[in-house]
């Protein structure tokens, strides 16, 4: 569409330096349109305050903020964690919280009769991928306005610049200003000193780390933590029954208070360069190794490793914004079937930064004492093993008669 054609933009709102900058400059250049701003609510918690006051204030027409908390957590999170899906030891925190937010914002877009929908992710990142993706699947008709692929603006610095000149409020300033994405399931940090993969991260300076405390001022004393699940879902915590989304962030206390959950990588974006960041995701570190530690019970050889298999071409689809498409679903309904009989108890020791085993029961648990002990039994014998060695190793042993043969020859 031509500029003059768009007369009402919905802007998937943070109130970040990003989207901050982004409602006046909308109206700048795309003949004073009107703005309704979309906050999806994935649990960033005290983001949240004030963002009505300030989308108005700086030209907005008005303001949703949408609670896609539970949904966030019980279609997009656990499918995930069922999954096993991280994309190179990253536990997707942004990546699964994007497509919802955009399915939200295309059915506001959709009846307030707007002719565009706009983002603020960068040219360089992957989320600007995620977001369009998803407008393509619920919106495809709408025009989308991407103001880092349109504007001058070239860094961060000139964004705080921009905001200073039209007097608009920021949480942030040139000292603490990181590129920071935060749910109810993590934390992300990038930027400023974290892009020389040669700096330690400040885990210890006051203010960096805002879900959890370094493993080094964690206590002493180690916290046990039980998790149950039914069908590979959480459902009780320390024997107390509760909800998938009330247990992540129960177990985000848990996690945070003994520095559970810190990743500093390198990855590999999907628009092709690498990038370093450090996430927090204490509760979620948790959740991905109980539920782990479960499946080592319930579920046989050819499944795991199947499923291992998949889970790498499961976190792919989910990093690189490819939630709503076929595969996905064919996979996750994949992941469905080998839950059914994923169900047991976890039990858990928490002490500075690690996650230790501490015990695990399933009435479909596959492990047999009797079979696999090292003392007598009557159930396995051991002379059993001759003929299957010998089925199993046939083809080693027929190739290396031939090679014989042909050496003799030679």
């Amino acid at each position: 569409m031509n500029k003059k054609d768009i007369k009402k933009v919905v802007l998937a709102y943070s109130g970040g330096l990003d989207t901050s900058i982004i409602i006046p400059w909308l109206k700048e250049n795309y003949n004073n349109c009107e703005v309704i701003a979309v906050s999806g609510n994935v649990g960033q918690a005290d983001e949240l305050e004030g963002l009505e006051e300030k989308a108005l204030k700086t030209g907005a027409s008005k303001l949703y903020v949408e609670d896609l908390t539970e949904e966030f957590v019980n279609d997009f999170i656990i499918p995930t964690v069922q999954a096993g899906a991280k994309y190179e030891e990253y536990m997707l925190g942004t990546s699964f919280a994007r497509p919802i937010i955009a399915k939200r914002i295309c059915e506001i877009a959709i009846k307030e009769g707007a002719d565009a929908i706009c983002h603020g992710c960068t040219g360089k990142g992957n989320d600007q991928v995620r977001f369009e993706l998803a407008i393509k699947a619920f919106a495809p008709d709408l025009a989308i306005i991407a103001p880092w692929r349109e504007w001058s603006i070239k860094s961060r610095e000139e964004e705080i610049k921009y905001a200073e000149e039209h007097n608009i409020p920021l949480k942030i300033n040139r000292e603490t200003n990181y590129s920071k994405d935060k749910n109810l399931w993590h934390l992300s940090h990038e930027g400023m000193d974290l892009e020389d993969a040669g700096n330690e991260p400040l885990y210890e300076k006051k203010g960096f780390l805002e879900m959890g405390v370094s493993p080094i001022d964690a206590p002493d004393k180690p916290t046990y933590i039980t998790l149950d699940f039914e069908k590979g879902v959480p459902v009780a915590l320390n024997e107390e029954k509760m909800s998938a989304k009330e247990i992540i962030l129960a177990l985000n206390k848990f996690g945070g208070e003994n520095g559970i959950g810190l990743l500093d990588i390198v990855e590999n974006r999907l628009v092709g360069m690498k990038c370093r960041g450090v996430y927090e995701t204490p509760g979620g570190a948790i959740l991905y190794f109980a539920h782990n530690y479960l499946e080592t019970l319930c579920l046989d050889k050819m499944t795991s490793h199947k499923k291992q298999e998949l889970s790498v071409a499961f976190a792919d689809l989910v990093y690189n914004g490819q939630w709503f498409t076929p595969l996905r679903e064919a996979l996750s309904a994949f992941v469905s079937k080998t839950q059914e009989r994923v169900t047991g108890k976890v039990k858990l020791k928490l002490y500075k930064g690690n996650i230790i085993k501490a015990g695990v029961w399933s009435d479909y648990s596959l492990y047999s004492e009797e079979i696999a002990t090292f003392e007598e039994d009557n159930v396995y014998n051991q002379t059993d093993a001759t003929g299957f060695i010998n089925l199993f190793g046939l083809p080693i042993k027929v190739q290396a008669q031939v090679d014989a043969k042909l050496k003799n020859k030679q």
